[in-house]
């Protein structure tokens, strides 16, 4: 039977990183797949995630099987941190409870796959643009989506008068599908304000927000890129929360994430995450041990807690600092065109405006890998690779 088959398409991100690895060029740059680089081009073991890691492997007494939904503590301190202090009432009131999964996308789909189950034949609306794997997931949970305009290309900025029309018209009980910051692949963010007026929207027309925060600390820091989540919590009765540490943590192999459930009660809550349960079992029973385990180290530890805050600080700082170095370099290989607004975005990712035209063009003439919607991961961007970077692409503008 299998002989039948058509090969399938490679994966537009990964499968960018397949060509990197074959291609022989010794100058070769990857800014296609959303991994986080340091200064030498390397993704690092962070040093509090390693320190941690010989702590629980001292401690390791067995190697059984976690709950369904994981370690409570590493739930209640997963919420602390994406709730911080406005998320005390939430927690004494009992109206959040988390399932630790295998990596940020484990969580959409846990979430993808309990949506289909509880809600129905609802509809997901989610950014245009999004994460090249938001629809995949969501297909492959047989969930129908829809798109509402996010990015406004002209202005560098939010088209958030057609995001909100957009969404006026959505249907009562539809899930939208938000990016809590750093927003992937166009790193631009919603204000403050912004968030305060959508929370509204929601609410008044019925629909349920899935925030995806994959990138905590990576925009303007820990707190502050909790702040629209936040707004949502005070003004929403219900709220769906994927979150990763691959980012924050560098933990991307170990694959931890987690599916935050926020309800009107202690009650309702209960009973979602007994079909969050139900979800769980049915794909992978029980989540990886490892990862959350230092996590949880990290967190309770103030002495690791410290030093991991420190890092996560110079992880931000060093993809700042590579955006405005692409930006000074870009001028000072020549180009004319205005790339100050790559300085205003946050995070790993910047919509660069390079057509597919260009960008293949930087493939086959520089060996350089970049998304074919032009989406670049500044973070991927290092001192020592710039100025061949930046001639590239002067010479295929």
């Amino acid at each position: 039977m299998f002989e039948q088959l058509e090969m399938a398409p490679a994966d537009a991100i990964l499968g960018l990183t397949e060509a990197f690895k074959k291609d022989k060029s010794p100058h070769k740059i990857n800014l296609g797949v959303g991994v986080y680089k340091d200064a030498h081009g390397e993704t690092p073991v962070l040093p509090s995630v390693r320190l941690a890691a010989e702590r629980v492997l001292a401690a390791e007494k067995t190697k059984g099987y976690l709950p369904i939904v994981g370690d409570a503590e590493f739930g209640l301190l997963t919420r602390k941190l994406l709730l911080g202090e406005p998320g005390a009432a939430i927690e004494s009131a009992g109206r959040a409870r988390t399932a630790h999964t295998p990596g940020g996308t484990g969580a959409l789909r846990v979430a993808a796959d309990f949506i289909k189950r509880c809600l129905g034949d609802v509809m997901i609306w989610m950014s245009d643009p999004t994460w090249a794997n938001h629809p995949a997931i969501f297909d492959a949970a047989g969930i129908e989506t829809h798109s509402y305009p996010y990015y406004d290309a002209q202005n560098k900025s939010v088209a958030f008068s057609a995001m909100c029309e957009a969404l006026k018209e959505a249907p009562r009980g539809d899930v939208v599908l938000l990016h809590a910051c750093c927003h992937n692949p166009s790193g631009v963010d919603l204000d403050v304000e912004q968030w305060r007026v959508l929370a509204e929207i929601l609410k008044e027309r019925g629909l349920l927000p899935l925030v995806d925060f994959a990138y905590q600390g990576f925009g303007d820091g820990l707190e502050e890129d909790a702040v629209g989540l936040r707004i949502l919590c005070e003004s929403l009765d219900e709220i769906l929360i994927c979150s990763s540490y691959s980012k924050n943590f560098g933990l991307y192999r170990e694959r931890c994430g987690a599916l935050t459930v926020v309800g009107a009660s202690d009650e309702a809550v209960s009973r979602a995450m007994s079909h969050v349960e139900k979800v769980v079992r049915s794909n992978y029973s029980n989540p990886p041990a490892h990862g959350g385990a230092i996590v949880t180290a990290i967190l309770t530890d103030n002495e690791l807690r410290a030093m991991w805050e420190k890092e996560v600080s110079e992880m931000r700082n060093r993809i700042n600092g590579m955006r405005s170095l692409f930006v000074k370099s870009l001028k000072a290989a020549g180009v004319k065109q205005d790339f100050s607004f790559i300085e205003q975005q946050r995070g790993m990712f910047s919509f660069s405006g390079l057509t597919r035209e260009q960008v293949t063009d930087l493939r086959a003439k520089h060996a350089i890998y970049i998304v074919g919607s032009g989406r670049i991961n500044v973070a991927g961007m290092t001192e020592a690779n710039m100025p061949a970077l930046c001639a590239a692409i002067a010479d295929v503008l």
